[in-house]
């Protein structure tokens, strides 16, 4: 296990030298990683960026587009030629499309290469021709994400976690029945142990649809080619004794083999190796069901932030401990589901909710940013007057019947507290009215030569992120 360290350890300071010797003489790269929890909207998010940058009519808040610094921007095959493509193609024929509809959601890594070639400024900038930086924008889910914060945690802690966490939802019923049928310190039992692991990853999987957050191993939810192995088959249990050949010595195995063959690798490999990062959150969804999911969400956004190691990418911080995230946004994705009068609050609330966790990042060295937007707007505005007052609406294409309606979703509480208290004190519905959350088809559109998608603050975050190095 040491040798494996020291030889990893090396490898990856050399990896990063070579990054950095290859960055200072040819072409800069910047790696772009996205990620955010289950329907957040990377997918989209990505596709929207690609485009956007393509044809940059609609980047008005792009200072290198504004100033005509970028000359051309065009895709390129990825470095990486064992990470699958990210089907930009695809995906945007989906969405602007003569029948437009969601694209899939992310399943699995995917990488896409896009570069730009741009003039410099400033005092040296008659003397420099255009030069080039190549984007690489790395596509992952976020549930395995969350998985990184399992490596500082022991078989024992993360069970008692979730075991406390489950207690009191009904989504968890049937697995926590299964689970009192019997102890851990019992001898192993295959059929017992596969029917536990089966009965949790369901419990996830409806965990999910809920609206929870935080459903860790995620690859219980993504298996790919993993599904049935050792490897995903385990479960929380109880604290206990734990003898030789009991359940409860099996599942410990098998959860310190999936952070070792499971989760290191992913890091190893794809997060690590990060320098901007954006994490897309789906915070309106998680108001609409209510402040059990608002909880969770916030626990969730912290354990994604603990999993970064933020701070400049200095040579010697290269060369001596890898590489950190430089800038990290945090980004409330469906914006386009309000009135923009409602963009505020909801800046507010993604700002609240990521507080503790842009603090951390902050004293690391990282720069972070929160704001609200919409990869692609779905619908359009309206005023529309309800018992004698004027409601700020959406109008837009709803993705379960096809129809087109107008909606008011509520009112968002100027103080996001308002939200996150009666969160974290446990309290189970709102006391002052719901907030209803709609879900939109992508609208029709016809795109003029030189024009993205329709966005709300794409332009913006492009700008955060990336803005510095064009």
């Amino acid at each position: 296990m040491v040798i494996s360290s020291l030889v990893d350890g090396v490898s990856r300071s050399a990896e990063a030298l070579t990054d950095t010797v290859s960055q200072t003489l040819f072409d800069p790269t910047l790696r772009l990683g996205v990620t955010g929890l289950s329907r957040a909207g990377k997918t989209v998010f990505i596709t929207s960026l690609v485009a956007g940058l393509l044809n940059r009519s609609r980047m008005v808040q792009l200072s290198a587009e504004r100033d005509g610094r970028i000359l051309s921007a065009f895709l390129q095959p990825q470095p990486d030629d064992t990470v699958p493509r990210f089907d930009f193609e695809t995906h945007l024929a989906a969405l602007t499309g003569p029948n437009p509809h969601w694209p899939d959601s992310t399943r699995a890594v995917s990488e896409l290469r896009l570069s730009l070639t741009v003039q410099p400024k400033g005092l040296l900038a008659g003397l420099q021709g255009p030069r080039r930086l190549h984007l690489d924008i790395v596509d992952y889910p976020g549930e395995w994400l969350l998985d990184l914060a399992l490596l500082d945690k022991s078989y024992d802690d993360w069970s008692s976690e979730v075991l406390t966490r489950i207690a009191n939802r009904a989504e968890a019923t049937e697995f926590l029945n299964l689970l009192g049928q019997g102890d851990g310190d019992q001898a192993h039992d295959e059929p017992r142990a596969q029917a536990l692991a089966a009965s949790f990853a369901s419990y996830l999987q409806t965990a999910r649809q809920a609206g929870y957050s935080d459903c860790t191993p995620g690859r219980f939810l993504l298996p790919g080619d993993l599904a049935g192995s050792p490897v995903l088959t385990f479960a929380p249990l109880p604290k206990g004794i734990a003898p030789r050949g009991s359940l409860a010595r099996e599942m410990t195995r098998r959860f310190e083999a999936y952070k070792a063959r499971v989760v290191k690798p992913f890091f190893r490999d794809h997060f690590a190796r990060i320098d901007r990062q954006v994490v897309l959150v789906d915070a309106l969804t998680a108001i609409h069901n209510g402040p059990p999911a608002v909880e969770d969400l916030r626990h969730g956004l912290a354990d994604i932030l603990s999993a970064f190691r933020p701070g400049r990418n200095a040579f010697l911080s290269r060369l001596l401990r890898g590489r950190r995230v430089e800038k990290i946004l945090f980004a409330a994705t469906k914006a386009d589901h309000l009135h923009h009068q409602q963009h505020p609050q909801m800046t507010a609330i993604i700002e609240a909710l990521t507080r503790d966790a842009r603090d951390r990042a902050q004293f690391g060295g990282a720069q972070t940013a929160a704001l609200s937007l919409a990869s692609l707007r779905a619908t359009t505005e309206e005023m529309r007057r309800h018992d004698g007052a004027e409601l700020p609406c959406v109008r837009g294409t709803l993705l379960d019947s096809g129809r087109q309606a107008a909606f008011y979703p509520g009112v968002l509480p100027d103080d996001p507290q308002q939200l996150l208290a009666p969160a974290r004190q446990g309290a189970e519905a709102w006391l002052n009215g719901d907030f209803q959350a709609m879900s939109f088809a992508p609208a029709q559109m016809s795109l003029n030569p030189g024009e993205g998608p329709p966005h709300v603050r794409m332009d913006r975050a492009i700008e955060f992120l990336i803005g510095d190095r064009l």
